[in-house]
C-alpha cells in the first residue's frame, strides 16, 4: 500500500488515480499510523512552501515523514513537497524545510531571458544520473511543471535531473530511498505515468524484501 499523505496541501485525487492507474494500492490518509506502516509514502505539493510546512507541523507530520524517510522504505515528494525535503525557502522571508536534503529554494527572476513566472508547462529533463524511477525515460523527454520557486543545491550527487527556464535548476533529485520531482507525474502523460509505474515497483520489491 502507498500512502498519499493528505495535509491539505495537493493533488490528492489526480496524484492518486495516476498511481491507481499503474497498479498501485492507495491510501489518501493524514493519519500517522497509516503513514508509518505504509509500503511506500507519496508527499504532493502545491501551493506556498511556508503554508504547507505549517500544515504539516499542525498535523503531527514532520516528524511522519522524517521517520519515514529514515526507515528506507520508498518515499516521493512532488513539486512543493520536492522543495520543502531541502533546508529552507526565500519565499515571503527565510522559511525552515524539513532538512533531510541539502539545498535551498529560491523564485525565479521575473522577467529574466523574457520568460515569465511561475514557469508553466511542458520542458526537457536532462539527465544527470540514471536512478530507478526514471528508468525508461530517456534524456531530453517533457514533463509537465507549474512553479515560480526551484532549488539549488551544491550536492550534485543528488541531482537526478535538471531543466532549462532561463537558468538551469533541479527538476528531480534522488538519495537512496528518496525521490523527489519539481515537475507533476499525475500531469506528464506517458513520461509521468512511467516514472510513477517504477515507483511502484519500488514499493513492491522493497515490501517483498521486508517479508
Amino acid at each position: 500500500m502507498i500512502a498519499v499523505v493528505d495535509y491539505g496541501m495537493g493533488n490528492l485525487r489526480s496524484v492518486s488515480k495516476a498511481l491507481e492507474s499503474v497498479g498501485a494500492s492507495v491510501r489518501v490518509t493524514n493519519d500517522r499510523s497509516s503513514i508509518e506502516t505504509a509500503d511506500g509514502v507519496v508527499l504532493p505539493g502545491v501551493g506556498a512552501f511556508a503554508k504547507c510546512m505549517e500544515n504539516l507541523d499542525g498535523a503531527g507530520l514532520v516528524s511522519t515523514i522524517k521517520a519515514v524517510i529514515d526507515s528506507g522504505r520508498p518515499f516521493l515528494g512532488i513539486c512543493v513537497g520536492m522543495q520543502i525535503l531541502f533546508e529552507e525557502s526565500d519565499e515571503f522571508g527565510r522559511v525552515e524545510g524539513l532538512g533531510v536534503l541539502p539545498g535551498k529554494v529560491a523564485r525565479f527572476e521575473p522577467g529574466r531571458a523574457g520568460l515569465k513566472v511561475p514557469h508553466m508547462g511542458w520542458n526537457q529533463l536532462e539527465i544527470r544520473r540514471r536512478p530507478p524511477h526514471l528508468e525508461g525515460i530517456d534524456n531530453e523527454e517533457r514533463a509537465y511543471f507549474v512553479h515560480s520557486y526551484f532549488v539549488t543545491t551544491d550536492e550534485e550527487d543528488i541531482v537526478a535531473t535538471t531543466t532549462e527556464y532561463g537558468r538551469s535548476f533541479v527538476s528531480s533529485a534522488w538519495r537512496d530511498n528518496l525521490y523527489a520531482t519539481q515537475f507533476h507525474p499525475e500531469k506528464s502523460q506517458a513520461v509521468g505515468l512511467r516514472l510513477l509505474e517504477n515507483f511502484t515497483a519500488l514499493v513492491s520489491a522493497d515490501s517483498g524484501a521486508r517479508c
